[in-house]
This record gives structure tokens, C-alpha cells and sequence, in this order.
């Protein structure tokens, strides 16, 4: 009898541990202009902003184990890619956009052809829109930016809404952990030469 209650005790504590942790919920919206099939190196953009003794070694970190796990290189020299990021920590309306998911849109994309410049270029399809959505006000936000370095346009942002606590000892967990959930959405997969 008292293994069972302390068993069940257990399994209650178990549980209520794992509701307990936070869940990020997370969108993401990206630029159709994108070649998202040629970029193979990034690098991380400097913050003025943000207190770069916690936030910016966690939040690089994270970043970058991310998308080095996804054949990405990090190259500080003539970056592919320029990844930045801001946290708002007041409340704060966010306009996304009404897309396709972005793994049935980078499969089919990819038919490009030469204009008269000499530029490649791809036609654009038919649900290629931005229907703007407006999300509700929140609290605070993580807001990931991907940007084509070359033509310095972003072509992927990804967000969570969330109250960080910089003052909270969890604080180090959770911004890792809505990062990574964030930058789980930016689905693609780079094939480095060995």
C-alpha cells in the first residue's frame, strides 16, 4: 500500500513537472524572393541592444548548433546569411503573414530562368501572397531574423510570444529553449560538400 501511494505520489510530481515547463508556441514567415536552396554559410549580426553578457552567448549558441546541425556553416567572412534577433519585453502587436507551409513551398519551388539582365529570376505562383494577419498583443516577444546578406532583405522571421523573466534562474533555459523551438520552423536542410 505505501509503495503504491508513493509510486502514484511520484508519477503526480512527474507530471505536474512536465505541464509546468513552458510550451512556445511558434510562426514564422518568409520572403518568396528567397533562395533558400543556395545558402550554405551564416553569421550572427551584433547587437547593440540586447545585455550581451547572458543573451547573446546563449542565444548564438543555440542558433548556431541549430542550423550547423542543418549543414550550415558559420563564416564570418562573406556570410550567406545574417542571422539577428530581438527580444520585446513590453507589449507588442506583430503583423505576420497568411503563407504556405515552408517545406510543401521549398519543394516546390526551384524552377528559375534568366531574365533579360542575365538575373535569375522564378515566377511567382499564384498563392505567392502576403495576406497580412495581425496577432493579438502579448507581453513580450523572440522575434529571429534571417537575412539574405547580398541583397539585404529579411527572408525569414521566425517568433514566439513570451514574458521572459531576466531576472528568473530559468531564464538561460527558456530563452534556449523558445530559440531552439523558433528555429525549429526554419526547415532547411544544406548539403555541404565533404
Amino acid at each position: 500500500m505505501k509503495v503504491s501511494t508513493l509510486l502514484l505520489s511520484l508519477l503526480l510530481i512527474l507530471s505536474v513537472s512536465c505541464f509546468s515547463s513552458k510550451d512556445y508556441v511558434t510562426d514564422y514567415d518568409y520572403n518568396y524572393t528567397g533562395s533558400f536552396k543556395k545558402y550554405k554559410t551564416f553569421a550572427f549580426v551584433e547587437s547593440s541592444e540586447l545585455d550581451n553578457t547572458v543573451i547573446t552567448p546563449v542565444l548564438n549558441a543555440t542558433i548556431g548548433a541549430r542550423l550547423g546541425s542543418q549543414g550550415f556553416r558559420e563564416q564570418v567572412e562573406k556570410p550567406d546569411l545574417l542571422v539577428s534577433y530581438k527580444i520585446f519585453t513590453d507589449s507588442v502587436k506583430y503583423r505576420g503573414y497568411v503563407q504556405p507551409e515552408f517545406d510543401y513551398w521549398l519543394n516546390r519551388t526551384g524552377y528559375t530562368y534568366r531574365n533579360d539582365e542575365g538575373e535569375i529570376e522564378r515566377e511567382q505562383e499564384k498563392d505567392e501572397t502576403y495576406n497580412q494577419i495581425r496577432y493579438a498583443q502579448n507581453s513580450g516577444m523572440l522575434v529571429i531574423y534571417v537575412i539574405d546578406s547580398k541583397k539585404g532583405n529579411t527572408i525569414w522571421q521566425g517568433y514566439t510570444a513570451a514574458n521572459f523573466d531576466f531576472e528568473s534562474p530559468n531564464f538561460p533555459s527558456d530563452i534556449t529553449r523558445a530559440a531552439y523551438r523558433v528555429m525549429n520552423e526554419f526547415r532547411i536542410i544544406n548539403r555541404l560538400p565533404n
